[in-house]
């Protein structure tokens, strides 16, 4: 705890002063360009892997980054991205999971939770993930089956999100876009759901990097 209290006095004598003026615009009001949707792993920092200031991103974490479907629960999670999309006018949604998932690894072990019920029922909103991987990915080894879940997991969670009214309708209007992300924490890679492609691809600084590697992973290895 002492630590976070140093932390707290360096930020206000430090850092607080040569951002007075960003913190002066965000005093009234906010606009940021995305909702970033990630798990509340302690390993993960929305504003440092995207290099993002305070107020350009719209941040929502909970265990798994998992979005329950419409109706199936009345948490804060439909909550904040209802207000994200309607009040703020967010034109982006990413839903980013992350390398070694406890969340995940629970899902997949549910004996482990046994202690756990308050999140064992929480990941039920994940069990299209467990069963995509327990009915097409039982011959993978350990390691390789969590990696799998884990984008599975993202891609469960997308069509989640298309269920809510709010994001349903922006969808059909054309000005809401969504992206799944998988990020590496040991290597600071991240990878992008490719639609036209069917898998994650490592995520590239320009469009014309990320069209040559798509390119590339269709070539057969040599």
């Amino acid at each position: 705890m002492q630590k976070l209290v140093h932390g707290l006095h360096h930020f206000q004598k430090h850092v607080f002063g040569s951002k007075k003026e960003l913190f002066e615009r965000l005093r009234s009001s906010q606009a940021p360009d995305a909702l970033f949707i990630t798990c509340s792993d302690s390993r993960i920092n929305p504003n440092l892997i995207t290099n993002t200031e305070p107020g350009e991103i719209f941040i929502l974490r909970n265990a798994g980054n998992i979005i329950p479907p419409h109706g199936a629960a009345n948490g804060g999670e439909a909550a904040t991205i209802e207000f994200a999309v309607k009040a703020l006018g967010i034109k982006d949604i990413i839903i980013c999971g992350h390398s070694d998932c406890g969340a995940v690894k629970g899902l997949l072990h549910p004996e482990s939770l046994n202690d756990m019920p308050t999140v064992a029922q929480w990941l039920s909103h994940a069990e299209a993930t467990r069963w995509i991987v327990k009915d097409n990915y039982t011959n993978l080894p350990e390691d390789q089956k969590i990696n799998v879940a884990i984008q599975e997991n993202v891609l469960v969670q997308l069509e989640n999100i298309k269920t809510l009214p709010s994001v349903a309708s922006r969808l059909v209007k054309g000005d809401l876009n969504l992206h799944g992300w998988v990020y590496k924490f040991e290597t600071g890679d991240v990878f992008a759901y490719n639609a036209e492609q069917g898998q994650f691809i490592k995520l590239l600084e320009s469009s014309d990097e990320q069209k040559q590697q798509a390119r590339l992973a269709m070539l057969p290895s040599i």
